[in-house]
């Protein structure tokens, strides 16, 4: 039967509507992605140019295609994460635990001191009574807990406590090196994550690379040293009791110190207490301000944890020197005058007012855990990109100017109808693309090549499934709904195949793979539904207009 419901007519030419629609902004890139940026801008608190909110109307749809490293230029980082660099942070934050451990049974262990070691991801405590050494490593012991794994908890302890002479050494146990190896990747790669995009770029491409390594690409970026600008500055804030201010860079500070240099007074250097007071970790926000002086500077702010300890310290420290140390520099040593509550406070420095802005989105975003090294580093200019595009552009063009001319050559009418198919299919992969948010790369426009050569498959089978009815003295309607009928199985194998091949490509393949992946499998999709839906709605309408005794075909 070829009677169509008016309701299934609408439906179907509402979605091809809708398709356009959203399709469209990628017409005007230019312009509505300066608009895109404006308002999150705005939405930022951030002052924007009314010229930049009057780019694109806001009543219209504002979705566009992410263009990729290859078309749009940008910045490529290959980066190694230093992970042993946590063992050492981990086992020197057990310090405090087990000095009070021990400090419980002074009357059987006798005095408890911290020793240096020529392994940073190990602790050495030795005791004042070396006969007690066995009752002190099982003390120590009792403060290890089940490995925790990203999945959960793993198998053994956390800790690997065992003596040598009158020294208990305290180590990270094999299994809790993996998990944590596990765990300071994930870290790393959200914290990157979260730093990029709070830069305001446009879909980075970070992702893992075997055990250590992070693929870092992100379009639209000037240069890779801007990159590690911002992603390379670990960000480490903490805060350190000082107890001694020195010139000699040489001098040994105290196992359970550390020398720091000063970050504006060159010549000066810090001993601190190795272990924090606060950390940046227990920051909640950091913004970029002005001092009373009307110098730039950065407002932070601790959690309630945080918070508390900052508070105790400062009540308890009045008159001292306390340390803020940024990536191992002293950034200042005030004076602590009085307590101070709440857990907030300013940094204050020779900062640049763009200086002051970097370093409060990286505080906000957090600390690295671990140190990196950049293994590989690659700037992409604009102009490869735009000759990138300007060739795909052409590709596509050749592509579906060749089928336009086939279809109408082979098919007359019908064959219109097919290329008006064909169009709307091109705007649908668009439009999902967009919505998607996905990325277009160069395999992705060959993936879009691809489709539009294969969106005309199923009209080609259905074309000649009608010719075959009308061969066999049946009416023109009867052998347009048998065509449709009996080219349906082959139509849904052909695609269901191809559509499982890209969700294999998708699901074991990354970057440029995924990307073709993607573009293939959504061209599938919109191909069906035009081949079934929107081709047999035109033919149908044709059919109920004209009423031709023979088919033009």
């Amino acid at each position: 039967m070829l009677h169509i419901p008016m309701w299934k007519r609408i439906l179907i030419w509402g979605t091809c509507a809708l398709a356009l629609l959203i399709a469209t902004p990628n017409l005007f890139y230019n312009q509505v992605e300066r608009y895109n940026d404006a308002v999150s801008a705005q939405e930022r608190g951030e002052e924007v140019s009314e010229d930049d909110l009057a780019a694109w109307p806001g009543f219209l749809p504002s979705f566009l295609l992410n263009l990729g490293l290859d078309l749009r230029g940008g910045a490529h980082l290959l980066a190694e994460v230093q992970v042993s660099d946590v063992y050492a942070d981990r086992v020197d934050a057990l310090w405090p635990t087990v000095r009070d451990q021990l400090r419980e049974a002074r009357d059987t262990v006798g005095a408890v001191r911290r020793m240096p070691s020529d392994d940073a991801g190990e602790l050495r405590v030795r005791i004042g009574r070396p006969e007690a050494i066995t009752e002190a490593a099982a003390l120590v012991r009792d403060l290890a807990q089940p490995t925790q794994s990203v999945t959960g908890l793993g198998g053994g302890d956390d800790l690997d406590v065992r003596t040598e002479g009158e020294e208990i050494v305290v180590a990270l146990s094999a299994a809790e090196r993996q998990a944590t190896d596990e765990r300071t990747m994930r870290t790393s790669l959200e914290i990157i994550r979260r730093r990029v995009d709070e830069a305001g770029t446009r879909e980075p491409t970070i992702q893992r690379q075997g055990e250590d390594r992070i693929l870092i690409q992100v379009p639209g970026i000037g240069s890779a040293e801007e990159l590690k600008a911002l992603i390379g500055t670990t960000a480490r804030l903490t805060f350190h009791p000082v107890v001694d201010v020195t010139s000699d860079p040489d001098q040994v500070p105290d196992p359970r110190n550390a020398l720091y240099p000063a970050m504006e007074d060159t010549g000066t250097y810090y001993e601190v207490e190795q272990t924090p007071v606060v950390t940046g970790d227990q920051l909640v926000d950091a913004s970029a301000a002005m001092d009373q002086n009307n110098r730039p500077a950065v407002n932070f702010r601790f959690n309630a944890q945080g918070g508390r300890a900052f508070g105790l310290y400062t009540a308890e420290n009045i008159g001292s020197p306390f340390a803020i140390v940024l990536d191992g520099e002293v950034v200042s040593a005030p004076t602590i005058q009085s307590h101070i509550p709440g857990g907030s406070g300013i940094i204050t420095g020779r900062f640049t007012v763009e200086e002051t802005t970097q370093l409060a989105v990286l505080l906000r975003s957090g600390a690295l855990p671990a140190e990196m090294e950049f293994l590989e580093e690659r700037t992409v200019g604009p102009e490869l990109g735009q000759d990138s595009i300007d060739a795909g552009r052409i590709a596509a063009m050749v592509a579906m100017g060749a089928v336009l001319v086939f279809m109408i050559a082979s098919y007359g009418v019908f064959g219109v109808f097919a290329n008006i198919a064909l169009l709307l299919n091109v705007a649908m992969i668009f439009a999902l693309l967009s919505l998607v948010g996905a990325t277009l790369t160069l395999p992705g426009i060959a993936g879009i090549v691809l489709t539009i050569g294969m969106a005309v498959d199923a009209n080609v089978l259905v074309f000649e499934r009608i010719r075959e009815e009308l061969r066999t003295a049946k009416g023109p309607a009867r052998a347009i709904a048998l065509g449709y009928e009996k080219a349906l199985s082959a139509i849904l194998d052909a695609n269901i195949t191809t559509f499982l091949t890209a969700v294999i490509l998708f699901v074991m393949g990354s970057g440029p793979v995924r990307g073709f992946a993607v573009t293939l499998g959504l061209g599938i999709m919109t191909s069906v539904f035009t081949a079934l839906l929107v081709t047999r709605v035109m033919v149908v309408m044709y059919y109920e207009r004209r009423r031709p005794k023979t088919l033009a075909i």
